[in-house]
């Protein structure tokens, strides 16, 4: 059982920021979503961003530590949640930065991976732990995040069921599916998968598979398939699935998907801003930190 959660933060949020029809925005809301890392647009009546909903249900998960993975340019999560650059108390949650530094030569951070890399060589002592690690732009609930903390797997995953998932099915198609075996191990992981595909990937209760990022990993274990993590052939980037597969290439059986049959709030583009706070509304009357 841990403590420790790190949340990846430091992404140029692109998609947020492209043209679209926005219908029901404010001006505010639009500036803030062309302006603004995505957890932290204000999204609740108080003008709240995301990122405190996702505190609040790591805090009724357990967790006490936690790392916010920024950019260089991330200085507005500072004003939210903390001057230092560590160890700022946040309702009982202790919060320290890491920082994703863009390699010469590149406009956009390098991935997931890279900024869960550049993350455990800030903060060493989390390759000698276990530790959570999470999207900024998704609200993962308390119970998926508790199963994280407490699985006695050493790496695993919440492996959610896709027919939970409350996004247009187009969206849904373009989601990444598990593989697992009886027990479930994760076995593979595939993108784009064709139909033929799909109807094999389906786990022993007939359900497909996906992840959306919630992974608990053991920090000796992945630190070197982190740190060699190769770079994505079409995306340019070095992702977080990458890392967890080359790491069962020479560990079989070292992850686990746990289950989980529950829709995850995403914060992508601005056409979701009024999605999410619809749902905010329905379910969190109001965050109770005590």
């Amino acid at each position: 059982m841990h403590r420790n959660l790190i949340i990846l933060a430091g992404g140029a949020s692109s998609r947020m920021k492209k043209q679209s029809l926005h219908q029901g925005l404010s001006d505010e809301e639009i500036e803030q979503a062309n302006k603004r890392s995505k957890g932290l647009i204000g999204i609740d009546p108080n003008g709240r961003p995301l990122m405190d909903y996702l505190l609040y249900n790591a805090k009724r998960a357990g967790y006490k530590k936690v790392y916010i993975i920024i950019s260089e340019q991330g200085e507005l999560f500072k004003e939210f949640y903390g001057n230092s650059d560590k160890d700022n108390d946040f309702h009982g949650l202790s919060i320290s930065f890491a920082i994703q530094y863009i390699p010469k030569g590149r406009v956009k951070p390098f991935g997931t991976a890279d900024a869960l890399f550049q993350a455990v060589e800030q903060y060493p002592e989390l390759n000698r732990s276990y530790y959570t690690v999470c999207n900024s732009d998704n609200l993962y609930s308390s119970d998926a995040l508790y199963a994280l903390r407490i699985t006695s797997s050493k790496n695993a995953f919440i492996s959610y069921n896709r027919d939970a998932m409350e996004f247009p099915s187009e969206r849904i198609s373009r989601f990444a599916l598990a593989k697992l075996d009886e027990v479930n191990h994760l076995l593979d992981i595939i993108e784009k998968p064709s139909q033929e595909e799909v109807n094999s990937y389906k786990d022993k209760e007939g359900k497909l598979r996906v992840s959306m990022n919630a992974f608990k990993f053991d920090g000796s274990t992945i630190y070197p398939y982190l740190k060699n993590c190769p770079v994505h052939p079409e995306r340019n980037e070095k992702e977080l699935p990458t890392v967890l597969l080359n790491m069962l290439k020479e560990h079989p059986n070292a992850a686990i998907g746990i289950p989980f049959s529950e829709h995850v709030p995403d914060l992508t583009a601005k056409e979701d801003i009024v999605v999410v706070k619809e749902y905010l509304s329905k379910h969190y009357s109001k965050l109770d930190w005590d």
